[in-house]
């Protein structure tokens, strides 16, 4: 798209990209947590990834303040003090490494420990006991979030193999990601500006889907306050599950849509 157009006018564009801001706000609601995952193949198929990329990275942005807003104080900060520098590590890696490392290799190996993740746990016999944070598994599962959030934007799955176990309330576990992910969103406006991607074209199309990215997130917030605990620990298994499977999908070469 020429710089000189103030933003996106393709209809097929918007088709595509509301119903995906829409699926990011339930997710980062705690309605469904990890369909996110989504929503960039979505965009993908009527735009080039790093435009779709950077396009979201401000909608992005704007869902984690009314996250952070709706979730104020709950967030587990025992967890937060491990996982945030953590991620911090994994990003710095990422730009580091950003032009050696394949997205499909990564792809690959974040759905392969998401789908053994949540197999582990519907195949193991009996009920562990909920574990506890841990400063080494915190540390190096969150740098992997990072790291996979800045190379292919897949961060939910590791974040989750180290805070499911844990077993925290349902809020306590969307606002500790709510937080996490809106550290990681925000620090990672710094390379992308310095690629390039922030033109006028794309700020004006981001724009434009803020108000259903931020009517999402309530959405998603009310929703969440109708599940059990019980229930949303399944829907965020299947949804591992179903995200990990997507990455296999798309690091072979192969796609859902």
């Amino acid at each position: 798209m020429p710089d000189s157009f103030p933003m996106i006018a393709d209809p097929w564009f918007y088709a595509a990209a509301f119903p995906a801001v829409l699926i990011i706000g339930l997710s980062k609601g705690g309605f469904g947590p990890g369909t996110s995952l989504i929503a960039l193949p979505l965009l993908a198929l009527v735009l080039p990834p790093l435009q779709a990329a950077a396009i979201m990275l401000p909608v992005l942005c704007a869902m984690d303040l009314a996250g952070l807003w709706g979730f104020r104080g709950k967030w587990d900060r025992r967890n937060m003090k491990i996982i945030i520098p953590g991620a911090m590590i994994g990003i710095v890696i990422g730009t580091l490494t950003a032009g050696y490392v394949s997205n499909r290799g990564v792809e690959i190996i974040v759905g392969a420990v998401a789908v053994i993740f949540a197999l582990q746990k519907w195949l193991k016999p009996g009920t562990a006991e909920p574990t506890q944070p841990n400063t080494l598994k915190g540390v190096f599962w969150s740098a992997c979030s990072g790291f996979t959030s800045f190379i292919a934007h897949a961060g939910g799955p590791p974040l989750q193999v180290y805070l499911l176990p844990q077993r925290l309330d349902k809020t306590t576990f969307v606002a500790t990601t709510v937080v996490f992910f809106a550290s990681v969103n925000y620090v990672k406006l710094i390379p992308y500006w310095w690629l390039g991607q922030f033109t006028p074209g794309n700020l004006a199309t981001g724009a434009v889907l803020v108000p259903v990215a931020v009517g999402g997130v309530y959405l998603g917030m009310y929703l969440h306050h109708k599940l059990s605990d019980a229930l949303f620990y399944r829907i965020v298994y299947i949804f591992v599950f179903l995200c990990g499977l997507k990455l296999l999908y798309d690091g072979f070469g192969l796609t859902l849509f």
